[in-house]
């Protein structure tokens, strides 16, 4: 079994790459079990440290670019994870390459699925920043996306077309909509909600870190054990149950709805008061106009009815990345019974 993942090098990528690794074995479109003998994944660049299998390859180069497509995925991919995005800052700050990327690479990919032997999986990483400007108080899996930025409304369009592209029988389309992933390790992207993690991440690490939006702001966050799960449950479910409960449609992913004044007493929990002493709130009307645009409160019953899941607490979030992440700058602190 051939699988692809675009956006491969990147965190998302490789901790699904890991999974894929050690599973070892996958359902294919057919829904039958096949042993996974290559993995291939496509990013703009890559990292210095990757994931190292004798089964993974990698490819550097611009997914919209159909020639490249055309040599790694051949005719023989079973399964392709598409991840690869510019995110919601960069996709605002430039909007050629956003729609280049974003758009032009999504429709690259799916047309070169049509050359494939059989029509492959086809999973797409979609985002909630579908959703945007006047919402009802809840998300429900019926409210209309209504982006209000250039990334949500690439997102939408690349739904809609993994959808028509699933329904002429070219791909068996799975389309997922992730929350805000937190805590994300390593460094800062162009995401506005990059901040999220790193209000976490850098204070566990001793660094000081600047939170761009008022301590109010609710966002609807999973983390990135969660996501890899859902990705492989949405891979995974038979093409039956995903019509009967969808229609083939996209799947908005369970979260939990937190306050960023609560995100930082989950840190304190965990770093004390010596690491929330190292995050500045200093509002940047830049970033605050996306964020805020975005829905933070669902009720996702299409996707319970699935199986996926929601992270139990945010505060087992932060222990979970501190338990796995930790420095020496910073005491992690445990209460009876939880494990570090």
């Amino acid at each position: 079994m051939k699988v692809v993942i675009t956006g491969g090098a990147g965190f998302l990528g490789q901790l699904l790459i890991r999974a894929l690794c050690a599973r070892g074995r996958l359902q294919d479109a057919t829904g039958a079990e096949r042993t996974i003998e290559q993995i291939v994944a496509i990013d703009q660049s890559h990292a210095a440290r990757l994931f190292v299998d004798e089964r993974v390859g990698y490819v550097v180069g611009d997914i919209s670019q159909s020639a490249l497509l055309m040599h790694v995925l051949g005719t023989d991919t079973d399964s392709l994870f598409h991840l690869a995005a510019v995110v919601s800052g960069a996709a605002e700050a430039d909007f050629e390459l956003g729609m280049r990327v974003n758009l032009d690479g999504t429709r690259a990919l799916l047309d070169t699925c049509r050359t494939q032997r059989r029509p492959p999986m086809f999973v797409f990483a979609s985002s909630v920043a579908v959703f945007g400007g006047e919402l009802p108080q809840v998300v429900t899996d019926d409210t209309a996306a209504t982006p209000q930025a250039s990334y949500g409304v690439q997102k939408l369009v690349g739904e809609l077309l993994v959808g028509e592209y699933g329904r002429k029988g070219y791909v068996d389309s799975r389309v997922v909509r992730l929350p805000t992933i937190v805590v994300r390790p390593g460094k800062p992207n162009a995401a506005a909600s990059s901040f999220a993690s790193g209000i976490i991440r850098e204070p566990l690490a001793g660094e000081e870190a600047v939170c761009p939006v008022e301590t109010e702001t609710p966002l609807w966050l999973l983390s990135p054990t969660a996501a890899i799960e859902a990705l492989l449950r949405a891979h995974e479910l038979p093409r039956a149950q995903w019509q009967a409960v969808t229609g083939g449609r996209a799947l908005n992913l369970p979260g939990l709805t937190v306050t960023v004044a609560q995100m930082i007493e989950a840190l304190r929990a965990v770093g004390g008061d010596a690491a929330v002493s190292r995050i500045r709130v200093a509002p940047d009307p830049r970033i605050k106009a996306i964020v805020q645009s975005w829905a933070s409160r669902f009720v996702t019953t299409r996707a319970s009815q699935l199986g996926f899941r929601a992270d139990p607490s945010f505060d087992e979030v932060v222990r979970t990345y501190a338990a796995t992440h930790a420095t020496t700058h910073t005491t992690i602190h445990t209460t009876p019974g939880t494990p570090t």
